[in-house]
């Protein structure tokens, strides 16, 4: 056979070759594509179904979390921790036992603490963060005014070792998700507390004290006045008033016929009226259990001053803003308008009680 014969077989074979792998790629090629159209789209519906059931979900338990803790009874919570110690509630039991249910709620309500939250729900909803921090303040105030002054006799006192732990635990950030966490320190500051209020009931060597005296309680009630008196403000705000710093300064004072100049509306924002009306209600919550605990530890200077009537006041007053909320947004109506006003309401009954604090810091100072 020539050299061209070799030479034509050859090619042959080669081109038959490439056929076959030709045909065999394309074999392959037309498997994955239906592979791909057959569950391509059974894939897409999972993934559909699968979003929208964890979308119905997180909103059922969004509405869950959104349900504020119901309010408890201080003596029984008082008697049910001493019995469970072994215990007498001595002075100041009823206080810290309080703030320690205060605190427990605070992180184990349904949902537990949301303010940190990085996913759905806790990270869509701001109705709940509110009404935690406004615990919170009422939390960090208290625990300030039991380590400077409650827990000392006098100025030159040395500060409680439990103490000194929980008013910096509770001053922790607020929104720290870890590294730490905010659940961690403020389980810290509940733990000192614990330990704090196991020394103060030892019934042959107590090894801390609790001075409920009325300049102990005048200097938090000092500081509860301006917490109360802003948020006051921030609230009746909802409905817009002048400035009267503006109107201050515009008009001319030395002339008293001059008319007076109305200063720049001030008004809260639409998107803070709801945040401002939760951090009040959370505040309220927590200072009508402190209020009813301090009804307890305090009751025999309060009786000396005849001031146990304006505790009871305040008391009627922090109940009145635990009322059930039948609307599912907080409204804003004028202040004589159609519609409901709850920044209004709650701004009212934060006023009364505000003007009772007042009263009983002024009976307490009394000799």
């Amino acid at each position: 056979m020539t050299g061209a014969g070799f030479k034509g077989l050859h090619n042959t074979g080669l081109q038959g070759k490439d056929i076959m792998l030709s045909r065999i790629k394309g074999y392959f090629r037309a498997r994955k594509e239906d592979v791909g159209d057959r569950t391509g789209g059974s894939l897409g519906k999972i993934i559909i179904v699968l979003l929208v059931v964890y979308l119905l979900v997180t909103i059922v338990l969004g509405i869950i979390w959104s349900d504020e803790p119901d309010t408890f009874s201080v003596r029984e919570n008082t008697r049910t921790l001493a019995n469970d110690m072994q215990r007498e509630p001595v002075v100041g039991f009823a206080t810290v036992s309080t703030m320690i249910r205060i605190s427990e709620t605070l992180l184990d309500k349904p949902g537990g603490y949301i303010s940190n939250d990085l996913f759905p729900p806790g990270i869509w909803m701001d109705n709940m963060p509110s009404w935690e921090y406004g615990v919170l303040v009422q939390i960090r105030d208290l625990s300030r005014a039991m380590r400077q002054d409650i827990s000392r006799s006098q100025s030159q006192s040395s500060e409680d070792r439990d103490l000194v732990i929980v008013e910096p635990q509770f001053n922790f950030d607020s929104g720290s998700w870890a590294l730490p966490s905010t659940e961690g320190e403020y389980r810290r500051g509940i733990s000192a507390l614990k330990s704090y209020l196991d020394r103060l009931s030892r019934a042959n060597q107590p090894d801390a004290q609790f001075f409920a005296r009325a300049d102990n309680l005048d200097s938090w009630l000092a500081d509860l006045q301006t917490r109360l008196g802003s948020l006051s403000r921030t609230l009746g705000e909802s409905v817009g008033k002048p400035s009267v710093q503006d109107a201050m300064t515009q008009t001319d004072n030395t002339d008293p016929l001059a008319e007076e100049i109305e200063g720049e509306e001030v008004k809260t924002p639409w998107t803070k009226r709801d945040d401002v009306f939760y951090e009040a209600r959370g505040a309220s919550w927590a200072l009508l259990h402190i209020f009813k605990a301090i009804e307890v530890d305090f009751r025999s200077v309060l009786n000396d001053k005849n001031a146990l009537t304006s505790v009871r006041q305040i008391i009627i007053e922090l109940q009145g803003t635990q009322g059930s909320m039948w609307s599912p947004v907080i409204l804003n109506g004028s202040g004589f308008g159609v519609l409901a006003n709850h920044s209004l309401t709650m701004a009212a009954y934060l006023s009364r009680a505000n003007a009772a604090i007042i009263d009983l810091r002024e009976l307490l100072s009394r000799g």
